[in-house]
This record gives structure tokens, C-alpha cells and sequence, in this order.
């Protein structure tokens, strides 16, 4: 008894290095391998959504969804059998989406109720979840998300500016224009504002009078700015990011994953992970 639980755990032990781990040759040939069907299970969800393509080829899909289920499912379970912290894990991010990833097929099998077969419908769309699993392999993702943390703020006040203009601008062109050329509420107004305002221009509303046409342009020119302060601050913080990074020379950032929050990469001889505080496996 005492030998099988020694094997279980030993079996435990190098699945978690493959599942979790990117610095053996097995880990990473399971990330590529992950990856691939990722890619490949949004792309069926993809080609499934084409009313020709899913006439002519449904039962095909509906299989491939299958197998597709079956593989994430078995990796789900194996994650949380290896994971050091399961209930973490099952509550992080990438536990969720991975949880979101096989659900909706299980759902629709047992919700076969002809009432409910929008619901069902609905809930197979999830399934695009997936492709956020690709996410895990991006380091880079790490250095966005810092930097959109650190200028949460900057963007807070720049976008309640932003509405602030789109509010404003709406209301003059309700006053201005009036609801005989489209401009029939101010809701609808700050609408025309915000596509305006972005450069989107769908085309379903626009200025008929002169002085709307005037506002018009100052609306456009002003979208141009717009766009480029949030890239502007988000790009700076990136910069700083990286002049703060250790250099390879002196000190090494290595692959080391925290069971707790999924993060991976951390500076040589941490203890603890960076993202959330738990100790690390070393």
C-alpha cells in the first residue's frame, strides 16, 4: 500500500513537470501539443458557424467537438490532480477558462429540451473561450497587463474625459441638427459622437447643416488625438518595463511556475511568486 502511494505520487510528481512546467523537453512538447489543438478545436468553431459548411459537414464537427472536449477535459482533471494548490488553480484565470473551455458541450448534452435549444446555442458560443487558453504561452502578455495596471488611473480619467466629450458633442448636435436629420434623442446623439469620435464612421447618422458639419470636423480631428494618448501611455509604461528588467548578464529570468496563479517566469533564486506572493516550487 505504502509502495503504491510512493508510485502515485512519483506519477503525480513528473506529470505536474510536464503539465505546468516549460523548462524540460516534455513540458514544452506538451505546450506545442496544447497548442495545436487549441488552435485547431477554434478553428472547427469557426468553419461550424458557416451555414453551408455545417450543412454539408456537421456530423463532422459535432465529432471533432467531441474529441476535442474529451482532450481538454482529461487536461483539465490532470491539472487539478497535479496542481499544488487545486482550489487556486481551479479559481485563477486560466483555470477558469479552462473550465469554460469543456463546459458547454456537457451542457448541451444534457439540456436537449426543445425550449431550451437557443440556450444551448448560446452556451456552445462559449466555446470560443478556448482560444484565451493561447494566452499562457505569452510572456509578453505579462508585460501589457503590467503596464495597463500601473496606468489603470491615467486611462480611468482619459476615458471619463473622452465621455465626457462624447456627452457634450451629442448634445450640441441634437440642438444643432434636430431629430428631422436622425439626431432624434441625445442617447442617439452621443451615439453618432462616439462612432464619430473613434473613426469607425458607420454612416447611419450624419450632419446635414452646415454648422453640424463644422462640429463634425472638429469631432474627427479630434478622434486622431484620442486614439493616440492611451497607445501613448501604455506604450511609454512598456518602455520603463523593460529598462527596469534584469539584465541576462547579471541575472537569469527562468521558467519557474507558480502552482497558485499560473504565472510563469521568475528571477533566479525566487522563493515567491511576483504576480501573487506564494511559494514556488524550486
Amino acid at each position: 500500500m505504502e509502495m503504491e502511494t510512493k508510485d502515485k505520487s512519483a506519477l503525480r510528481e513528473r506529470l505536474y513537470v510536464i503539465i505546468f512546467g516549460t523548462d524540460t523537453p516534455a513540458g514544452k512538447n506538451f505546450d506545442v501539443t496544447l497548442l495545436w489543438l487549441i488552435v485547431l478545436s477554434t478553428i472547427v468553431v469557426m468553419l461550424e458557424s458557416i451555414t453551408e459548411l455545417r450543412d454539408a459537414y456537421g456530423t463532422w464537427f459535432m465529432w471533432a467537438e467531441y474529441l476535442f472536449t474529451f482532450i481538454f477535459t482529461i487536461e483539465y482533471a490532470l491539472r487539478l490532480w497535479t496542481a499544488r494548490k487545486p482550489l487556486g488553480y481551479a479559481l485563477s484565470f486560466y483555470g477558469i477558462v479552462d473550465l469554460l473551455s469543456v463546459l458547454p458541450t456537457y451542457l448541451a448534452l444534457v439540456i436537449s429540451s426543445s425550449q431550451y435549444l437557443m440556450v444551448i446555442r448560446i452556451f456552445r458560443l462559449m466555446r470560443v473561450f478556448r482560444v484565451l487558453k493561447i494566452a499562457r504561452f505569452m510572456h509578453e502578455a505579462d508585460a501589457l497587463w503590467n503596464s495597463l495596471k500601473a496606468n489603470r488611473a491615467k486611462i480611468g480619467v482619459f476615458l471619463f474625459a473622452v465621455l465626457n466629450v462624447a456627452v457634450i458633442m451629442g448634445t450640441v448636435m441634437y440642438i444643432v441638427e434636430g431629430g428631422e436629420n436622425g439626431y432624434t434623442s441625445i442617447p442617439r446623439s452621443i451615439y453618432w459622437a462616439i462612432v464619430t469620435m473613434t473613426t469607425v464612421g458607420f454612416g447611419d447618422i450624419h450632419p446635414h447643416t452646415d454648422l453640424g458639419q463644422f462640429f463634425s470636423i472638429v469631432l474627427m480631428i479630434l478622434g486622431y488625438g484620442i486614439i493616440a494618448v492611451p497607445t501613448g501611455i501604455v506604450g511609454i509604461e512598456m518602455i520603463k518595463g523593460n529598462d527596469k528588467r534584469p539584465s541576462d548578464q547579471n541575472i537569469q529570468l527562468l521558467d519557474t511556475h507558480c502552482a497558485n496563479c499560473g504565472l510563469t517566469g521568475h528571477l533566479d533564486g525566487s522563493r515567491y511568486c511576483r504576480n501573487c506572493g506564494s511559494e514556488l516550487d524550486t
